[in-house]
């Protein structure tokens, strides 16, 4: 099942080669690649089952393109004598996402749409929902970096501690991403009238 994948993958030289520079370029064009199908099926399945294109992006293709974080934060908690490494690759993907994974789409699209208007007039893309959505994250965010902050406090590490202390963290942080995604969901289908929910009810 995974065959296409690794041939796919097999085009990245080895890290060795020219002191990794090939891979490390090759690999973020695959990763782009894989990402861009990634959205793709995640649009199409959300279309097959009358999801909204904003809340299929905040769940499908979120998770799809945010669970190897997850798998490689749990991968350096194991093999770091420090948390940083974990955190820092959540904080730092999270980063790139934002500011260059946003900012430069914008600017190529900003500068082609103004180049192709005689009138040279302004390029404007309303964001609908997503302002509510940043606001509740922002929000969360803050909760989570708390809870980050009285680990450190209480127990000494931002990971780790007691097993009645590493579940209270899961269900409170699990909670946060479930909170964020219902909020913004009911605030994508405007719950309120009978149709919206009836698209509400199909597409969960």
């Amino acid at each position: 099942m995974t065959i296409g994948w690794k041939l796919f993958f097999s085009i990245i030289p080895p890290p060795h080669y020219f002191g990794g520079i090939p891979c490390f370029f090759i690999s973020l064009a695959v990763i782009g690649i894989v990402t861009y199908v990634v959205g793709e099926f995640a649009n199409l399945f959300g279309c097959v089952l009358g999801i909204k294109p904003g809340v299929t992006a905040i769940t499908f293709v979120a998770l799809g393109t945010s669970l190897p974080d997850t798998f490689a934060s749990m991968q350096a908690a194991k093999q770091e004598k420090y948390a940083d490494a974990a955190v820092g690759n959540v904080t730092g993907s999270n980063s790139v996402n934002v500011f260059l994974g946003l900012g430069l789409p914008w600017l190529i699209a900003t500068v082609y749409e103004m180049s192709s208007r005689p009138d040279g007039g302004g390029y404007y893309v309303p964001a609908g929902s997503l302002g509510f959505s940043v606001v509740v994250f922002i929000i969360c965010a803050v909760l989570c970096i708390i809870c980050l902050l009285f680990r450190r406090f209480k127990i000494g590490g931002e990971l780790g501690g007691s097993r009645n202390g590493r579940t209270v963290s899961l269900v409170f942080l699990s909670t946060l991403w479930f909170i964020y995604i219902i909020m913004s969901i009911l605030q994508a289908y405007e719950v309120g009238g009978k149709e919206n929910w009836e698209g509400l009810t199909f597409g969960i």
